[in-house]
């Protein structure tokens, strides 16, 4: 179901609710004139998934922490920030997973710039 960045708070907490009380997990894709957000949902009584998505533009990237419904949401948020480079308004600053990279962006990102070191392996 697609949804915009204004409307994920609210959305998420509708979806749980109205049962979907596990997050499967949180995700991006990279199309290059956009990144999109997935927010996957299960509703484990009536064994049914849903899947958000919000997108997002390049210069514009962001969305709402959705710890207040989900505390599971942490590592994949966290995740989500450091691979592609998106901001979780909302949430504190907190070490990274990850090792830090040397390109400006997240490693998952196409515009990605691997440095010599890497194309080198």
């Amino acid at each position: 179901m697609k949804i915009k960045r204004e409307e994920l708070l609210q959305k998420v907490s509708e979806m749980k609710t109205a049962g979907y009380s596990y997050l499967v997990k949180i995700t991006a894709v990279d199309y290059v004139d956009h990144v999109t957000a997935l927010y996957f949902l299960r509703d484990i009584d009536k064994r049914k998934d849903e899947i958000l998505e919000v997108e997002l533009m390049p210069a514009d990237l962001w969305v709402p922490t959705i710890m207040k419904d989900y505390t599971s949401a942490d590592w994949y948020e966290r995740e989500m920030s450091e691979m592609f480079d998106i901001s979780i308004k909302g949430r504190k600053a907190s070490r990274l997973l990850l090792e830090k990279w040397d390109g400006l962006s997240g490693p998952l990102r196409k515009s990605f710039a691997w440095g010599e070191d890497y194309k080198s392996m």
